[in-house]
């Protein structure tokens, strides 16, 4: 077998084992034949079968390799004042803090203007004696 130098510049559509396929694909060692395999059962990447080989080629590779770059959607967490069009130095947090502070002053008012709903005679302390005599 030729070693992966060796075979240099390969047909695109050409069969390749996944071993060579890792290799010639991804040169940095950062996928394997296994990490190709895991894609296969995921049904992101193309192959074929001869026998009991598996095969695929680079440009089955190129094609998987654009379905994830498709896939992403941008960071996963994006702030509220990004999403409010503030992407840079501008924080929600006083935004925050105000809208809390404005649900604070409204559930004080309504506490203070609410008439109390037990009488004067019922038992307030929990044990049997009231709190008036």
């Amino acid at each position: 077998m030729k070693s992966i130098a060796e075979i240099g510049r390969v047909e695109d559509d050409a069969p390749l084992s996944l071993k060579v396929a890792a290799a010639l694909a991804f040169p940095d060692g950062s996928m394997t034949a296994d990490g190709l395999k895991r894609e296969i059962e995921r049904g992101t990447l193309a192959f074929e079968r001869f026998g009991r080989r598996v095969y695929t080629t680079m440009n089955d590779i190129k094609r998987m390799r654009d379905r994830c770059r498709a896939n992403q959607s941008g960071p996963a967490n994006i702030s509220a004042s990004e999403r409010a069009g503030h992407p840079y130095g501008a924080s929600s947090t006083d935004q925050l803090r105000s809208a809390q502070d404005a649900a604070r002053m409204t559930a004080l008012a309504l506490i203070a203007s609410s008439k109390p709903t037990s009488l004067k005679s019922t038992n307030q302390t929990g044990n049997g004696e009231s709190l008036t005599r």
